[in-house]
């Protein structure tokens, strides 16, 4: 298959209207935060507990059908992250007959990224660097990324890291998050 020639915009503006936030309250914990469109984008802000769970976050909703990005290699999104070390999550089909979504809170593909304390941080997300977790534990199956089927796509600040050890770059407290944009680069 062909690479494509250009970018494609998946989330801006009113594309992230869906959108909603989960926290560690699911699991016991006490963070509150909430997701809101603005004019410059998605924000996830509130106050983040370490205690109990220690994250909060921002997801799509069920992309159905899911979107199929196997002619390109790699998420952009444009972040405004407050120096956070953020985690990228994103749900797919699995090729195992849909057996991974049984799993108690759902096969997630992940990988972390930092951003500059202040301004604009494009992330760059090669598919390629995503690693299988399920809840911020690493999964030693031999399971592989399929772009042609992605069901969800989930941002996080946690304070665990997408390798199941603790994120250096987790900060408990005040919390504001803009995400910009998201788009699939060739």
């Amino acid at each position: 298959m062909q690479p494509p020639a250009s970018e494609q915009i998946l989330f801006q503006g009113s594309d992230f209207a869906d959108w909603a936030s989960l926290n560690d309250t699911i699991m016991g914990g006490r963070s509150r935060a909430g997701c809101r469109v603005t004019p410059d984008g998605l924000v996830l802000d509130g106050e983040l507990v370490e205690t109990g769970g220690g994250f909060v976050s921002c997801r799509s909703p069920r992309l159905q059908p899911p979107l199929d990005l196997s002619p390109y290699s790699a998420l952009q999104l444009d972040v405004e992250g407050e120096g956070r070390t953020l985690k990228i999550a994103l749900g797919c089909r699995d090729g195992a007959m849909g057996l991974t979504e049984l799993i108690p809170g759902g096969l997630r593909w992940v990988v972390d990224v930092a951003t500059k304390p202040s301004g604009v941080t494009p992330v760059v997300v090669p598919f390629a660097d995503l690693r299988p977790t399920v809840r911020a534990k690493p999964v030693g199956l031999p399971l592989r990324f399929d772009p042609s089927g992605i069901t969800r796509i989930q941002v996080l600040h946690s304070k665990f890291g997408d390798a199941g050890d603790l994120n250096p770059g987790f900060r408990a407290g005040s919390i504001r998050v803009l995400i910009r944009s998201i788009r699939a680069l060739p």
